[in-house]
C-alpha cells in the first residue's frame, strides 16, 4: 500500500518537529516537507506535490487560507487539512468552502489527527464538531429561502446525508441497500442541483441550506 506523502506547514518549529514526531510512527505516512510560512507552503506544494498538506492557516507573509487558494489553482489533487489553535472564525468558514478540505483544531489527539489524515487522504472531508457547529450557526441565516430555491428527493437527501460521513460510494450504497453506480448517479445530481464542484463543497451547501444535519 501506498504512504500518504505529507507537508506540514506552520511558523512555529516545535509544532512542525512534534507533528512530524507523531506522524512519522504511523507506517502509511511519509513526511516530504516542512514549510514555516505560506509563500514557502506553496513553493513545496508545487516541487513536491505532497498527498496532503497539514495547514496551519494563521501564518507570516502568506496565511494560510490565502496559500490553500493558491493551491488549489496551481496543484492538482492535494488534499489540505487545516490544523489551527485559533478559533472558529467567518474566515475558517470561508476557507472550506473555498475547498479546504477538512479543519481540525491543534488540540486533537494523535488518534484523531492520524484518523483525520486518513479521511481527507482518501477523498472525504473531515470536520471537527467546533467547525460543525459552526457552520450549522451560520446555516441559520437565509435558510429557508435556500431551502425553497432547491429541490433534493428524499433518496438524494438520504445520500447528501452519508457523503456527510467517511463512507464511501459503496459504502453508501450498501447502507441504503442501493449499488455504487446509483449512489454515483444521485451523487451528480446533488451536485448539480446545489451547484457544487465536489463532494465537500456539497455538503457545506446542504449544511447551510438545512437540507441535512450532523446529529
Amino acid at each position: 500500500m501506498s504512504k500518504v506523502r505529507i507537508l506540514i506547514a506552520d511558523d512555529h518549529e516545535v509544532i512542525r518537529k512534534g507533528l512530524a514526531l507523531v506522524l512519522r510512527q504511523r507506517p502509511d505516512f511519509e513526511i516530504v516537507g516542512e514549510a514555516q510560512d505560506g509563500v514557502e507552503t506553496l513553493a513545496q506544494a508545487r516541487s513536491l506535490k505532497p498527498d496532503l498538506i497539514l495547514l496551519d492557516w494563521k501564518m507570516p507573509r502568506m496565511d494560510g487560507i490565502t496559500a490553500a487558494r493558491a493551491i488549489r489553482q496551481q496543484v492538482q489533487g492535494v488534499r489540505i487539512l487545516v490544523l489551527s489553535g485559533a478559533p472558529v472564525e467567518d474566515a475558517v468558514l470561508d476557507s472550506l468552502e473555498a475547498g479546504v478540505d477538512g479543519f481540525v483544531p491543534k488540540s486533537i489527539s494523535p488518534a484523531n489527527l492520524t484518523l483525520a489524515i486518513r479521511v481527507v487522504a482518501s477523498g472525504q472531508p473531515y470536520f471537527a464538531h467546533e467547525v460543525t457547529h459552526a457552520l450549522l450557526e451560520r446555516a441559520q441565516v437565509g435558510r429557508r429561502r435556500q431551502k425553497e430555491r432547491i429541490s433534493l428527493s428524499q433518496r438524494e437527501l438520504d445520500v447528501l446525508e452519508l457523503m456527510a460521513t467517511p463512507a464511501t460510494y459503496r459504502q453508501i450504497g450498501e447502507q441504503l441497500s442501493i449499488s455504487e453506480e446509483t449512489v454515483r448517479t444521485h451523487a451528480k445530481s446533488i451536485l448539480a442541483k446545489l451547484k457544487q464542484p465536489n463532494r465537500t463543497q456539497a455538503v457545506i451547501a446542504g449544511l447551510r441550506a438545512d437540507l441535512i444535519s450532523l446529529d
